[in-house]
């Protein structure tokens, strides 16, 4: 099962990523945040399925960095010209 989870946090990270580098727009690099967040969450199950701790920390660490840029990419609203 940890395999299986394994692989989806895996391709979950690289299509959250794909998605932050490209910037197609603010809106999408929100939803890939979001993305970001269902990968290190999976990863923290994988980390604590395996019983591996420095996965697990840092991904329940970087859980909070995405849920940042959730906030960040989706909530607060874009600046207006200055």
């Amino acid at each position: 099962m940890s395999d299986v989870l394994g692989y989806v946090a895996m391709a979950t990270g690289i299509v959250a990523a794909v998605l932050v580098s490209a910037n197609l727009s603010r809106r999408i690099t929100g939803y890939a945040f979001v993305v970001f967040t269902l990968s290190s969450l999976v990863w923290v199950a994988v980390g604590f399925l395996k019983g591996q701790p420095p996965l697990l920390i840092q991904n329940i660490v970087l859980t909070g960095v995405n849920l940042f840029g959730i906030y960040r990419w989706l909530i607060v609203k874009a600046p207006t010209g200055s």
